[in-house]
């Protein structure tokens, strides 16, 4: 007998959920696994993983400028050879003097730095967001983390007190959330993003909710909102984040703003939830948002930059208490620090060559080609679902996915039944068995009842594998018709 069965582990982590890597994708990795050793019976040659926003892992190439600073740091004796890095390969002295800037600040790569993260690194970051914002921050209310889910982790860990405690959640929402709340054993509290405004947030769904839960008895105390929207795709107006900041100020609730796809955006600009809150305190001074508590979030993983596997990340808090900013110090100490590589990477995230550098040409190059090949394809697999049966798909607006919605004959809901699973994992499920492409049912991220969705990426090179989806949808409509 073995002392942990499935009925003795913790039951939080039993009851947490995690589609993105649920069954497809385990499924679609024994498939990768045949391919590789050279099997012939399946009816695809490749495995196409749209279930993950996992950039490098779909061919996008990583951004010279970076990993050339990073090899530096992984082996500084290279320094010793500026001559031959620079004459013969191909490395700019900018690449050098950045290398050697975060050696002395960092010391090496395989030590432990600061818990919150590298000093200089923390004054990059707040360099950044005051850029962006056209705020000041303060390098003291800023972590590292080891990738932005890492910061989620301590921010809810830190906020959520017992089972009684609610944390309102967008839906569909990025199972990290539910997930961590499970583990936690605390209440999510869904709140339903509106699909036919371009999954835009609404007020009256959030109120709606919050006032259920608090009558209910739950302590509801932080709002997230993802933006750009994960699997949404949404980008939120400005407008939109005024709302939800009113909201939060009125009814004193944690914002908690999830900003990994912030350059990910193809429809208007990205607000920052701190530019808007900077803005309505400038604009109200002395009123009721002074003491809204915001936490940010940002990554290394998303955007142009795809570094995914390197585990760099940011949160900013802005009007924490002191006494309560100290626990989260505690909380990030425990865990020791961030992947000191990882820091250094957001520091070159957030402090790239700029124009003049003689990296920056080329870095602009290969940031613009990543960008529009990711809007490219966004658009081809839009078109793709625009001519499908019983397929709705809103523009792409931002970040890596489209969301669309499905209707499937009832003769399919009565096989997925059969099965014991839902519709659209039945469709996601015979769709990655009959072209290896790998996408999450809609069910993973808490869709609306009685919708049926999928969330896939549009980060696989080219554009030829959505032609695959569209037979495939054919055939499989002509067949449970």
């Amino acid at each position: 007998m073995t002392r942990l069965t499935l009925d003795t582990i913790n039951p939080n982590v039993r009851a947490a959920k995690y589609a993105v890597r649920g069954e497809l994708a385990v499924k679609s990795e024994e498939y990768k696994a045949a391919l590789a050793k050279g099997d012939t019976s399946l009816p695809f040659s490749q495995v196409i993983n749209a279930n993950i926003g996992n950039p490098q892992q779909l061919d996008q190439k990583p951004i010279t400028f970076f990993r050339q600073v990073l090899s530096l740091l992984e082996n500084p004796q290279l320094l010793e050879k500026e001559d031959v890095l620079i004459n013969h390969l191909g490395y700019k002295t900018d690449v050098v003097e950045r290398a050697k800037w975060l050696l002395k600040h960092v010391g090496s790569v395989g030590a432990y730095s600061a818990s919150s993260g590298v000093p200089a690194i923390k004054e990059s970051i707040a360099k950044f967001l005051e850029k962006r914002d056209g705020f000041p921050a303060n390098p003291a209310n800023i972590y590292l983390s080891a990738g932005a889910s890492s910061g989620v982790n301590t921010l809810l860990n830190t906020i959520c007190a017992g089972p009684n405690t609610g944390i309102l959640v967008p839906i569909p929402q990025y199972p990290l959330y539910t997930a961590t709340l499970s583990l936690l054993n605390a209440k999510c509290v869904p709140y339903y993003l509106e699909e036919s405004k371009n999954w835009g947030t609404d007020l009256g769904a959030i109120r709606s909710s919050y006032e259920k839960a608090k009558a209910d008895g739950v302590d509801v105390r932080c709002i997230v909102i993802i933006n750009p929207g994960n699997p949404t795709g949404a980008s939120l107006p400005e407008e939109d984040i005024r709302g939800v900041l009113d909201f939060a100020a009125k009814e004193n609730l944690v914002v908690m703003a999830d900003e990994v796809y912030q350059t990910n955006v193809f429809v208007g600009k990205f607000h920052s939830f701190k530019a808007v809150l900077r803005s309505l305190q400038k604009e109200n001074p002395g009123g009721i948002y002074d003491g809204i508590e915001l936490a940010s979030l940002h990554s290394v993983s998303k955007g142009m930059v795809g570094e995914c596997g390197h585990r760099g990340g940011y949160f900013e808090l802005v009007g924490f208490h002191p006494d309560v900013e100290a626990n989260v110090y505690k909380f990030v100490s425990i865990m020791l620090c961030a992947p000191v590589i990882g820091q250094c990477l957001v520091e070159l995230m957030v402090n790239p060559p700029r124009p003049g550098d003689p990296s920056y040409e080329l870095y602009r190059q290969e940031y613009d080609g990543i960008f529009q090949g990711l809007r490219e394809r966004a658009a081809a697999l839009h078109a793709a679902f625009s001519d499908m049966e019983g397929v709705e798909c809103g523009p792409p607006q931002g970040s890596m996915y489209l969301f669309p919605t499905i209707k499937l004959p009832q003769k399919a809901v009565d096989a997925a039944a059969a099965e014991g699973r839902t519709p659209d994992e039945f469709y996601c499920m015979r769709l990655l068995e009959a072209t290896g492409i790998c996408v999450v049912p809609g069910s993973g991220f808490w869709q609306k009842e009685g919708t049926l969705h999928f969330r896939t990426t549009f980060l696989a090179p080219g554009t030829e594998w959505t032609g695959s989806i569209v037979k495939f949808h054919k055939e499989f409509m002509d067949k449970y018709r």
